[in-house]
């Protein structure tokens, strides 16, 4: 059967979406099956409940790599599984270290060529707190969103991932801890995409995240970061879910988030933090809201006190990143006494803050370079009028004046995370 490739979405004419090369792999991923699912799996083939248990061990808790590599399945068996589902949805890997070892910087390629990225972050054991290992994982392929000063932004939308391509993410993470005898102990949802525009299966990810059949870490080890889809939000507070939510916020005035995250044409940032709001009262868990810090764009001491004014009072801790720097963007990172006396102003309002230097800058870190990397370069042209595009809208929202572009459309995604 011959999948017709999806439609492409660019984003500010900056160059389309690096589209699919070949039909996507129909077999589903093992990662993705539910317990329940591979033991009726296993029921409908003849074979006994243990086989199943084994099938999710390899997956889960073993150092394999394919279903040929499980030496507690007959050799029949092993090939029944391989025709029926892909033991790794992720067709290839390419793993960049940087900062001594301390970030791991991975390009994934799925079936049908497309590109999404995972970065593992290890975090040597100090006084008062343990070694950790975390791993910031995508959700999409591309992104929808199109914040400027993001590379994904820069690649447009292709697909939502599979909960499997998610989850894969994670397990090859895991399977290269676990020759060192250590695991992941951290997993955010902070990668290429918008999880909240791809909420059933990112929702599916965290039950197998969770599940102590599968992996087995605790909900509140987990992040899901959102740059500000109010129905999604708000379906997250029905659930109850125990894990934290992340706001990418970057600035507390509308004119200038307009700007920054267009998603706030449709959903204002005092929307998104009033749906953050009842989340953290219902749950009784502190959300983390994300400012990627723009020299002269958003560190100002006007920025930092509407900010202050904005979350007062909230259960709320706040992470200030200076930006990585990004092609084709005209703007760089806020040196660190800037930031630093943003996070005082912001402190003074009794609201905790940290500051969260870059790691990996050497290799791309931030979501989407190495994608980018991969996609080819606009001419010079396009990039200028990018350029000047972005200039102009960030000048005049310092004005104070309010973006007249349409928000992303997303109107028919809007429906399922509602």
């Amino acid at each position: 059967m011959t999948v017709q490739p999806p439609e492409i979405t660019p984003f500010f004419g900056l160059r389309p979406a690096p589209s699919a090369m070949r039909p996507r792999d129909p077999r589903p991923g093992v990662s993705g099956l539910s317990p329940e699912a591979l033991a009726a799996w296993a029921g409908e083939h003849g074979l006994p409940g243990y086989r199943a248990r084994q099938v999710l061990d390899a997956a889960w808790g073993g150092r394999q790599a394919s279903f040929a590599e499980v030496p507690t399945l007959p050799a029949d068996l092993r090939a029944a599984l391989a025709e029926a589902f892909r033991f790794d949805t992720l067709a290839e890997t390419e793993v960049r270290p940087a900062d001594a070892g301390l970030t791991e910087k991975a390009l994934h390629r799925l079936s049908d060529g497309l590109l999404v990225e995972s970065v593992l972050m290890h975090y040597p054991a100090r006084a008062g707190s343990r070694e950790r290992h975390t791993l910031c994982i995508s959700s999409q392929a591309g992104c929808a969103v199109g914040c400027p000063f993001c590379a994904t932004g820069e690649l447009g939308m292709e697909r939502d991932l599979e909960t499997a391509e998610i989850l894969d993410q994670v397990r090859q993470a895991q399977r290269r801890l676990l020759v060192d005898g250590r695991r992941l102990t951290n997993v955010v949802f902070m990668g290429m995409g918008e999880p909240l525009l791809n909420l059933d299966r990112v929702l599916d990810a965290i039950e197998a995240l969770n599940d102590a059949a599968r992996l087995g870490l605790g909900a509140r080890h987990i992040t899901v970061s959102t740059s500000g889809v109010v129905p999604g939000i708000r379906r997250l507070t029905a659930l109850g879910p125990q894990f934290t939510l992340a706001i990418s916020l970057h600035a507390a005035r509308n004119p200038l988030r307009d700007v920054l995250v267009p998603l706030n044409r449709r959903w204002p940032v005092e929307e998104v933090v009033g749906a953050a709001r009842e989340h953290a009262a219902a749950t009784g868990r502190r959300v983390t809201y994300e400012l990627t810090m723009i020299a002269g764009i958003n560190d100002t001491d006007a920025d930092a006190d509407a900010l202050a004014e904005l979350l007062r009072g909230d259960l709320a801790h706040v992470n200030l990143i200076p930006m990585n720097q990004v092609a084709h963007t005209p703007w760089s990172g806020s040196p660190i006494p800037v930031v630093e006396r943003f996070a005082d102003r912001v402190r003074a309002a009794g609201i905790a803050v940290t500051i969260r230097f870059n790691r990996g800058a050497e290799i791309g870190a931030a979501c989407g370079q190495l994608a980018a990397e991969h996609a080819g370069q606009p001419t010079p042209a396009v990039v200028r009028r990018r350029r000047e595009r972005i200039v102009a809208q960030s000048a005049a929202a310092l004005r104070g004046e309010r973006s007249h572009d349409a928000p992303p459309p997303l109107a028919a995604i809007e429906a399922s995370a509602s």
